[in-house]
């Protein structure tokens, strides 16, 4: 009988998907974050962040080695041809992190692991994933939080969302979405549901899921 579960979890940027990812940790999931892991690959000589330097140009790279994640971020979201592209180098790097980090925390008994990667299904890392959790919200809210976290204008927020989905690419992919609008007491009980439901889903259920289905739990 299979004895965890990996849950995935993605959403536009701007929609909460950070603060739910806090939540399910708090109710005792193992977290993976696909932010983190996208650092660690880009790492000063690291093969992937030369990849970027060959494909965007050698500004992407600062004077010690490090990452110029403002140039990089200002390149690749010029566009849904830049994103992609950047998408087509990183993603590779990341998958083969994440599973090994899945297997650390399977190795060492964890039951419940979840997948935080705004690109879960642009990564294919769905495929690993038994059940998918999207987070959306109102575009209005979206702004509002990205220009107070990273300082940018709304024309260059809007500017990269246009790159990114809109929210029917996440809801008719998910088998659970919640709601990241500014109520945060709806949030969390929103996320703690979710948790519980994902918690009360028999292992012997998903494992017949995965070998009939591939991923989805259709939550009835």
């Amino acid at each position: 009988m299979r004895d965890h579960i990996i849950v995935g979890l993605t959403g536009p940027t701007g929609a909460g998907k950070s603060t739910v990812s806090k939540m399910f940790e708090e109710q005792g999931f193992a977290v993976i974050n696909a932010d983190e892991i996208a650092r660690e690959v880009m790492l000063p000589e690291s093969i992937c962040l030369k990849q970027i330097s060959a494909v965007f140009g050698d500004d992407c790279i600062n004077d010690d080695g490090s990452a110029n994640r403002a140039v990089i971020a200002r390149k690749a979201f010029s566009s849904k041809e830049n994103t992609k592209l950047l998408n087509d180098i990183t993603h590779p790097h990341i998958f083969l992190r994440v599973l090994k980090r899945c297997r650390e925390f399977i190795g060492s008994g964890q039951e419940y692991i979840l997948f935080d990667a705004p690109v879960l299904f642009e990564s294919n890392s769905d495929i690993m994933c038994d059940v998918l959790v999207c987070v959306c919200a109102p575009k209005d809210v979206r702004i509002k939080r990205l220009m107070a976290r990273d300082g940018k204008t709304e024309k260059e927020i809007l500017r990269r969302m246009a790159a990114q989905h809109n929210d029917e690419y996440y809801t008719s992919r998910c088998d659970i979405v919640i709601d990241g609008g500014e109520n945060f007491d709806n949030v969390r009980e929103c996320a703690i549901a979710a948790a519980d439901t994902i918690k009360n889903i028999d292992k012997i259920v998903v494992e017949k899921i995965e070998k009939t289905k591939g991923r989805r739990y259709d939550g009835k």
